[in-house]
């Protein structure tokens, strides 16, 4: 679901192209990074450091590893994830 004209998307796009590979790399891990702090400031206060990796990891992977075994290597996960 799109609320952006396609002559919107298709200007953003042109403007994002014009950056360099490099540029453009570096702007996906800011946005990443960002994203990991504002679900990390969802989280319950208090988490220790561990917990709080366990949580971020379900938060942002959960769904996509549903059932799969590196769930078991971050403890506490149940076969479907939580």
């Amino acid at each position: 679901m799109t609320d952006t004209s396609p002559r919107i998307e298709r200007l953003m796009r042109d403007k994002l192209m014009t950056f360099s590979g490099e540029e453009r790399f570096i702007m996906g891990a800011q946005m990443s990074e960002c994203a990991r702090e504002m679900v990390k400031a969802s989280l319950p206060p208090g988490l220790s450091e561990v917990e709080q990796r366990r949580q971020l990891f379900k938060r942002l992977y959960g769904e996509e590893l549903r059932g799969h075994p590196i769930v078991h290597l971050i403890g506490g996960c149940d076969a479907e994830g939580n």
